[in-house]
């Protein structure tokens, strides 16, 4: 029954196409809806299967040591930035469904004060379980074959951000490994390193894009910083999945399927308090908040929540960062290479437009990388 729901449902989604929400693209906002449902059509038959993930020892014992793992993370971050333990931190509350974020003021934070006598399981087993589904808004700058590592910050000045991500097999109810996770964002001033259109890093430029392998438990975890906005978009990172690539030895990898395309989100009230601070606020770009976002639409629904989890690990200073975890449950047997479409590869003197490339129809197979 789900895998005969899947197939009309990747059938359906050929019906529209979307132009995407980056500087000096169409915006399209009846389309963007209806794809929206479509995606959470995905996203409640993900989340209809992953719920019978809920009982059992094996799903216990994952919880148990998901739980344990982001406390040890937590502890050492703290460490590496000399943060004392009697200094307060604070931590995001579970987010219900976005429109109802989006119905409410934005300029009510979502924390909760926590001192280090606070139960670590109050914290760090508030996992809301997300289903992110595939949304198509994989956006014009995704570039392939990005190193092999797990700091992207480069010499980059903002917010540090840990990031955490799991991910969960819909079928198995088990962590997934070996899956190459690729991430890539903007930076403070809303540029994107890669790709070689007109206001952004170049085709020689990395900074704020990466891949890390997963291990046994499904999990990879990555340095970045907290991202920039740009005109049109709220703030926002990317994040798609592959399934079945192989690693070379040049730090890169190459084939495999696209399983998954995500963006996530924040909370308005942790968007706010960073584009306070430097860099962040030399960018005098308007901001779009995730209430007027056209495609956060695709990202939430009353099954799954595209806003992680996090703690600011100094309540009073931003600038040591924030650790931010979120799992996610995802069907490993699909097949979305027609959705992520290749601006750039990166080849042996970096990286090369893609001939190929048309956002509105798929792609065309990039130049062999490597």
């Amino acid at each position: 029954m789900v895998r005969s729901t899947f197939t009309v449902l990747l059938a359906a989604m050929g019906l529209g196409l979307i132009a995407q929400a980056h500087p000096g693209e169409k915006h399209d906002r009846r389309a963007a809806l209806h794809e929206a449902n479509m995606r959470h059509a995905f996203a409640d038959i993900n989340f209809q299967v992953l719920n019978k993930c809920d009982v059992g020892s094996e799903t216990q014992a994952r919880k148990e040591r998901a739980m344990k793992r982001r406390f040890e993370t937590f502890q050492k971050l703290r460490a590496e930035r000399s943060i004392s333990d009697d200094k307060p931190y604070l931590h995001r509350r579970d987010t219900a469904q976005f429109t109802k974020w989006a119905s409410t003021s934005h300029d009510r934070t979502g924390t909760l004060d926590f001192t280090t006598d606070t139960p670590h399981a109050d914290i760090f087993d508030a996992n809301s379980t997300c289903i992110l589904t595939p949304d198509n808004i994989i956006g014009p700058y995704y570039v392939l074959g990005e190193q092999i590592r797990s700091n992207v910050v480069e010499n980059l000045q903002g917010v540090p951000l840990h990031l955490e991500i799991q991910f969960v097999d819909v079928n198995t109810c088990t962590p997934t490994p070996s899956l190459f996770i690729d991430i890539w964002q903007c930076n403070a001033a809303g540029v994107y390193s890669g790709v070689s259109a007109a206001g952004q890093g170049g085709l020689k430029t990395t900074f704020l894009r990466g891949v890390q392998k997963t291990d046994a438990d499904g999990v990879v975890e990555f340095d970045t910083l907290f991202p920039g906005h740009y005109q049109g978009r709220a703030t926002h990172q990317h994040i798609t999945v592959h399934v079945g690539a192989k690693e070379l030895p040049n730090n890169t990898y190459t084939g495999g399927t696209v399983t998954h395309i995500s963006q996530l989100f924040f909370d308005q009230a942790l968007v706010d308090a960073v584009e306070k601070t430097a860099p962040y606020s030399a960018n005098r770009v308007a901001r779009t908040p995730n209430s007027r976002d056209g495609y956060t639409g695709y990202a939430a629904s009353a099954a799954y929540d595209p806003f992680p989890q996090y703690v600011l690990l100094d309540a009073g200073d931003l600038s040591k960062g924030i650790f931010m975890w979120l799992e996610v449950g995802f069907n490993p047997r699909v097949n979305y290479n027609d959705y992520a479409a290749v601006a750039a590869v990166v080849g042996p003197n970096g990286g090369v437009d893609n001939p190929g490339f048309n956002i509105g129809k798929g792609i065309t197979p990039p130049p062999t990388h490597g």
